[in-house]
């Protein structure tokens, strides 16, 4: 069953369950919200810190950069926290080559920058059916 709020995928997280399948899951279970009122409120509750930087820098880029790419009106305020940052910079492909990362550097959006994680350009795209969503 998709988590059907950000905190409920950290908690699964942190319970052991695959870091990259549970976000993926969790962005699923977000776009096929019914409204944004729905989408707000699957992202607003803060996720408890998981003793994982990168996780919890992640989560609050996650949350930010949707409630921006989907025109919420609003970002939810944990996101700002100095704990939603990290102290040095992540890029989260493996090994990239000094070409690579001035690519991330330049391609991350602001909300995955911000916190020192560099990025594709479009770091929630999900392959879909044809019905369209991405």
């Amino acid at each position: 069953m998709r988590p059907n709020t950000l905190a409920e995928a950290v908690a699964r997280i942190c319970h052991g369950e695959p870091r990259d399948a549970v976000l993926a899951e969790f962005v699923d279970a977000f776009d096929l919200a019914p409204s944004d009122s729905t989408r707000y409120a699957a992202i607003e509750q803060e996720p408890g810190l998981s003793g994982d930087a990168r996780l919890d820098a992640l989560v609050g880029a996650i949350a930010e950069y949707l409630a921006k790419q989907r025109r919420l009106g609003r970002v939810p305020p944990w996101t700002g926290g100095p704990e939603r940052r990290l102290k040095e910079p992540w890029f989260t492909t493996d090994s990239p080559s000094p070409a690579l990362r001035e690519y991330l550097t330049f391609a991350s959006p602001g909300e995955f920058s911000s916190r020192n994680i560099f990025t594709e350009e479009r770091p929630l795209r999900r392959a879909r059916g044809i019905s369209g969503h991405q």
